[in-house]
């Protein structure tokens, strides 16, 4: 098996409203996330960020409002999946990207990385989610929405 790269898309996918999307972890049920995936070869973190919609959630990001919000944060690999990285990389650079649909949709959850999914405002979503810089990215998000009103 390869190792997957310490770099990756956080994609925050919302409505207008400010629904957001939250998937459940096959690996770790009651872990709540956003979409979420490692870079794979040399595609720009764009390309990662829309094929990991595609396999998370069965969604084209390309056909809605999709975007680089131009932020990442660095944080420590979980030591339950530290093997997934190659020895020594202790640290992933995650950069955040949205996705804005006219609605709440149908996802096609992954086979065996995802359990459930379900949509929240964005307040009961970054209280959801297990990791800090998704929490940080839910906030941000309902930071942007305060400023266009």
């Amino acid at each position: 098996m390869a190792h997957k790269q310490p770099v990756s898309a956080l994609v925050i996918i919302h409505t207008p409203q400010l629904d957001v999307l939250l998937l459940e972890r096959a690996d770790r049920p009651g872990f709540w996330q956003s979409v979420t995936g490692s870079r794979e070869g040399e595609e720009t973190l764009r390309e990662t960020a829309i094929r990991e919609v595609r396999e998370e959630t069965g969604l084209d990001a390309e056909q809605y409002n999709f975007s680089d919000w131009q932020l990442c944060s660095e944080y420590e690999i979980f030591p339950h999946w530290q093997h997934r990285y190659a020895p020594g990389v202790t640290h992933n650079v995650e950069h955040v990207f949205g996705l804005e649909l006219p609605a709440p949709l149908p996802i096609t959850l992954a086979p065996g990385e995802h359990l459930a999914y379900k949509w929240l405002n964005w307040r009961q979503a970054a209280d959801k989610v297990f990791s800090w810089t998704n929490a940080e990215a839910l906030r941000a998000l309902g930071e942007r929405h305060q400023l266009t009103l």
